[in-house]
């Protein structure tokens, strides 16, 4: 049973980077302000790590089925999206922007991934044919 929660909460959190990053790699930078006209290199950058989002998001939807063998590569992209939510979390400080959209994406990244990395060592030690 734990397991097949997991596997509802994977699937339904992976949407947040699934669709973010997806909408971010379509739009790019504009999709905040169409009245602003980023740099090109800002840009390609914004739709490359957008890019980044979206496989993140997809990877994590794609150990669904076998989520309790999937250990090492949740415990990788948990701390890929952890380190990215620590620089998130510095820029916040250094430059006192934040709003609810950064609070979100602090959570997801700081709190809700790594609250997913550790339930799945739980499902993983319950099933020992892992």
């Amino acid at each position: 049973m734990n397991k097949k929660i997991l596997q509802c909460a994977i699937l339904i959190f992976g949407f947040v980077p699934v669709l973010a990053g997806g909408y971010g790699a379509i739009t790019g930078v504009n999709l905040f302000d169409n009245n602003v006209q980023p740099s090109i290199d800002l840009n390609n950058h914004f739709r490359y790590l957008s890019g980044l989002l979206l496989g993140i998001g997809l990877a994590f939807w794609s150990f669904i089925p076998k989520i309790e063998t999937k250990s090492l590569q949740i415990q990788l992209l948990t701390t890929i999206v952890f380190v990215g939510g620590l620089a998130r979390l510095s820029g916040t400080i250094i430059h006192g922007e934040f709003n609810p959209a950064i609070a979100f994406a602090l959570c997801m990244e700081l709190i809700v991934t790594p609250a997913i990395w550790w339930w799945q060592k739980s499902v993983s030690k319950k099933n020992p044919r892992t």
